[in-house]
């Protein structure tokens, strides 16, 4: 049984924040997808994520290439064909209860600084919870990323 954790994006970017989660994903072995409902938006974050440092290299690609079964971290609008054991949302994309179950993370990161972006995030939050889902609100307003709520 997996659980949720929402990260309120008020200081760093998403696309830092996003690559030091997928460094603790693959640290830990698993395979992520990072779904998102924008293709282009998908095609700028991967495009940051070949251009990121060296020793920071994140091995990934875009979905809808022969190869996307064999991506350690795919970007996708849909569902994970590579495998993965963690999903990662960004701009609002969706995820159930039984995602959120099956799976061993789920990460929903969601811009502080954009109303629509905290409302949708709120209501996944609501969802989830009364899914009975394992969910944990954490924040960086500190500086420092804090565990703020848990369920």
């Amino acid at each position: 049984m997996g659980a949720a954790y929402f990260y309120h994006l008020t200081r760093r970017p998403l696309e830092d924040t996003l690559t030091m989660l997928l460094g603790k994903a693959m640290e830990a072995g698993w395979r992520v997808a990072v779904r998102g409902p924008d293709l282009a938006r998908l095609a700028w974050l991967d495009e940051k994520l070949w251009l990121g440092p060296e020793d920071g290299f994140l091995p990934h690609g875009l979905a809808g290439s022969d190869h996307d079964a064999e991506q350690p971290v795919l970007l996708t609008s849909g569902a994970a064909t590579n495998g993965a054991t963690c999903v990662m949302t960004i701009d609002g994309a969706e995820i159930t209860a039984a995602e959120v179950d099956a799976l061993d993370r789920v990460c929903i990161l969601f811009d502080g600084n954009d109303p629509e972006a905290l409302t949708v995030a709120r209501g996944q939050w609501k969802a989830l919870k009364d899914a009975g889902a394992s969910a944990q609100y954490w924040s960086e307003e500190s500086g420092r990323w804090e565990k703020k709520a848990e369920t």
